[in-house]
C-alpha cells in the first residue's frame, strides 16, 4: 500500500471522491486519500490516521453511525475496526462506490 500523503485541494474535491463521513452505511469503496479543510490543527489527525492503517487503496466501509447518526463511526478499514469521530473521518477522501 502507498503512504498516505494529503490531497492538494483540487484532488480534494474531486468529483470522483467523497468524504468518508457522506458513505451510505455498509457501501464498500476504497481510500483516495487523506485531506484536511482545518491546516496545521489538523497534521496530527492526518498523520495518526495514517499510522492506524488508512492507506491509499485500503478497503473501508461504515459499519455503523452512532446516535441520531452522528458520531463515533464505526468503519472498517481491511480487517480491522474503528470508531472514528466526525472530524476524524471528515478528513478521510473516498473513491464514489459504483
Amino acid at each position: 500500500m502507498t503512504p498516505v500523503a494529503p490531497l492538494s485541494p483540487a484532488a480534494a474535491s474531486d468529483p470522483g471522491t467523497l468524504c468518508l463521513v457522506d458513505l451510505p452505511v455498509h457501501r464498500v469503496t476504497t481510500i483516495a486519500g487523506l485531506a484536511s479543510q482545518g491546516g496545521e490543527a489538523f497534521a496530527g489527525v492526518l498523520q495518526r490516521l495514517g499510522e492506524l492503517g488508512f492507506m491509499v487503496g485500503e478497503t473501508i466501509s461504515v459499519l455503523q453511525r452512532g446516535p441520531g447518526g452522528r458520531e463515533p463511526l464505526a468503519v472498517q478499514v481491511g480487517d480491522t475496526v474503528f470508531a472514528l469521530r466526525r472530524h476524524e473521518a471528515s478528513c478521510i477522501q473516498v473513491k464514489v462506490p459504483a
